[in-house]
């Protein structure tokens, strides 16, 4: 509670105002306000769909700022260190993978005690599994170090990649290359059930299950019936440094760990910075940083991990069919199939179709289930979010950008020349002014 002096009883030594001209004014400005007030109706004034989502969706919001304090702290006190500078060229890939083996292990562990819980056989799940909780607890422990080391390592790995691809300038990548293994949030995604449009994205708390997400997805429909949500787990986050899921796959991580690198370079260009002016604008950001990913990716494990196993990676390859086996069953295709139910979608969504859409969507999605993709949820929202990572075909449908931006990386020298083209771009018609047909 604030403390007011007392107001003087005499002033002295100062001009002296006309107090009732002030009465008279504010007496006319009560007036004015009142007659507007009456003016607006009754009830709180119109907020848009975005404001209006922000409200219903504030307990599940993630905490950025405190996240970030954290990391950049971890990341300055380890920076101070840098242990991996005394692991030699040899050592680095295996303490690499030997992560990556403690990350499947604790995986194991967590699972195992899950199961016991889930038991009904077991009365005291707690008593089963204290030596599996004591194992993952040591294990996370040590984890919290090696952890640091490898993102460090990943992250000189990924740079020297970089430069080998034209960036950077006297071996130095700017921004730096720089990701964190954490537990990652989840994402909402909101689209107008009458055309498949990301209206609306936020990002969630971690450690959402499965039912969490169904609920966060009803209660929005509810309260917005005209809108679609989709509540998902996500890969990596382009924060700085950028969220890394925990990955007992190099491939995969590796490929991320270039993907939102890519986020971090583009900011400087319009293509970053105007990331939510368009769908267009966003779906080009996120196919250039796919393309990026699987190119770094794979160079990385050609050129740091090929000996350590059992195959070579090979992406991005040319968009050729694998011919089939004579005689063998047709093999599942996911992007063909996706491809062609977002085809069918839209074209029902263009003829005000809503309701029959609706119903293809569910009826595809027990067919994915049925072939083992195991798809929560298929809906406009779901088409809106995944649609944007076009650097293949499937849940883009017929969407020109993909291709578009596909074309620029196959006639792009360099992989900084693509970028360096593009960062200027926000739009279709500026991607495809970016090339010419050679008659032109």
């Amino acid at each position: 509670m604030l403390d007011f002096p007392p107001f003087p009883a005499k002033l002295t030594g100062m001009k002296r105002f006309n107090w009732s001209r002030i009465d008279q004014r504010a007496s006319l400005m009560l007036v004015l306000l009142a007659i507007s007030l009456m003016l607006t109706g009754e009830g709180q004034p119109p907020q848009d769909l975005k404001s209006r989502l922000n409200i219903a969706t504030t307990r599940y919001a993630f905490n950025f700022p405190s996240w970030e304090m954290d990391a950049i702290a971890r990341k300055i006190t380890f920076g101070l260190l840098a242990p991996q500078r005394f692991l030699d060229e040899a050592q680095r890939a295996p303490f690499v993978l030997d992560y990556m083996a403690q990350v499947r292990e604790a995986r194991q562990l967590s699972n195992d005690i899950d199961h016991a819980y889930t038991d009904p056989d077991i009365t005291d799940p707690d008593a089963a599994t204290q030596e599996q909780q004591t194992a993952l607890a040591t294990l996370r422990a040590d984890m919290q170090r090696t952890g640091l080391v490898a993102e460090a390592i990943l992250g000189e790995q990924v740079s020297a990649v970089l430069h080998k691809g034209g960036f950077g300038a006297l071996a130095q990548i700017i921004p730096p290359v720089s990701g964190t293994f954490t537990p990652l949030p989840y994402l909402l995604i909101v689209s107008p059930r009458e055309t498949i449009d990301s209206v609306y994205q936020r990002i969630l708390v971690t450690g959402l299950t499965a039912a969490d997400q169904d609920t966060i997805e009803r209660d929005i429909e509810k309260q917005f019936p005209d809108d679609s949500a989709y509540v998902t787990g996500i890969g990596g986050l382009s924060a700085y440094p950028a969220m890394l899921l925990e990955s007992s796959s190099i491939d995969w991580v590796s490929n991320v760990v270039a993907h939102e690198w890519t986020h971090h370079y583009l900011m400087a260009h319009p293509l970053g910075y105007e990331y939510d002016r368009s769908n267009e604008t966003r779906t080009i950001n996120e196919t250039a940083a796919s393309l990026m990913g699987e190119w770094a990716g794979q160079e990385v494990i050609l050129r740091f991990y090929a000996p350590y196993l059992d195959r070579s990676k090979h992406l991005p390859e040319p968009l050729i069919a694998t011919a089939e086996t004579p005689g063998a069953p047709p093999r599942f295709d996911f992007n063909a199939e996706m491809h062609h139910t977002r085809v069918i979608v839209d074209a029902m969504l263009a003829k005000g179709k809503i309701k029959e859409a609706e119903w293809y969507m569910e009826a595809q999605r027990r067919y994915f289930v049925a072939q083992g993709y195991r798809l929560r949820r298929l809906n406009q929202a779901y088409f809106a979010f995944h649609g944007a990572y076009a650097s293949t075909p499937g849940a883009s449908g017929s969407d020109p950008i993909g291709p578009a931006v596909r074309q620029l990386w196959a006639s792009s020298a360099t992989p900084h020349d693509f970028l360096r083209t593009l960062g200027p771009v926000t739009t279709l018609a500026e991607l495809q002014a970016t090339y010419s047909a050679p008659d032109d």
